[in-house]
């Protein structure tokens, strides 16, 4: 089963792909549109859960997302349709970093994508390209709740530019221009409920298709991944969605 089809399936049950409830979306959501008519513009969207969820909350608002993966977007497309909003959501498959947006977004969002550019500044560089002057970007990452030790950091991080503290992340995000006006922090809590989904929806698909050749693929992938977390970044990796203006 190749990766893009393991991340449908891990976030099956906790479509914002991302440590952060659904309250708390919506929250970010209402504070990162200012006014109505806004365009969004979502820079690795996952299934376009975020945008669907913008245009619920939002009349008149116009979203286009763009992922490199397009699993997700025909039940997405689907319920914006119920919604009667489809006609305000585009969803493009597409590589983020050639993609050249039609004109400035007023809220750029970029959520758990930093890797797609190489890591935060590059990702910072990169919407400065598709965001309007006075536009809001809602940016999610990852970030050091404690100092990890060098075999936690070299497994989350890769070869990525490394994190920092959370100080040191805003810390980053000052000295290239941006102001944040709000920010969420996600709790314990949140990262629980997004892992225990990730590695659950994975087990429990599994289980249900005892006859599939890739059900040990995909049951080893569930263990790894609660491996992982429950023996090493628990607690100590953290992730925070921030507002941010120039």
């Amino acid at each position: 089963m190749d990766k893009q089809t393991l991340r449908a399936l891990a976030h099956a049950d906790h479509p914002i792909t991302a440590p952060v409830s659904e309250d708390k979306v919506r929250e970010l959501l209402g504070r990162a549109v200012r006014g109505p008519g806004a365009r969004l513009l979502d820079l690795g969207c996952g299934d376009g859960s975020w945008l669907l969820r913008t245009l619920q909350q939002q009349p008149g608002v116009t979203a286009v997302g763009v992922d490199l993966s397009e699993h997700g977007f025909d039940r997405t497309r689907a319920a914006a349709a119920e919604l009667g909003v489809a006609e305000r959501l585009e969803l493009r498959r597409e590589d983020v970093t050639g993609y050249r947006s039609a004109g400035p977004a007023d809220v750029v969002l970029s959520v758990g994508a930093s890797y797609a550019y190489g890591g935060l500044v590059p990702t910072l560089k990169a919407v400065r390209e598709h965001l309007a002057e006075d536009g809001t970007l809602l940016l999610g990452d990852c970030f050091w709740e404690r100092e990890p030790g060098p075999e936690l950091r070299a497994m989350i991080e890769g070869d990525q530019p490394g994190y920092t503290d959370l100080a040191g992340t805003v810390d980053r995000l000052a000295a290239d221009g941006w102001t944040p006006v709000y920010a969420h922090v996600s709790t314990l809590a949140e990262w629980d409920d997004y892992e225990w989904n990730w590695t659950g929806s994975l087990a429990r698909w599994a289980l249900d298709h005892p006859g599939h050749p890739d059900r040990r693929q995909v049951l080893d992938t569930a263990a790894e991944h609660r491996t992982a977390w429950l023996h090493g970044y628990r607690g100590v990796l953290g992730f925070v969605t921030l507002l941010l203006r120039r």
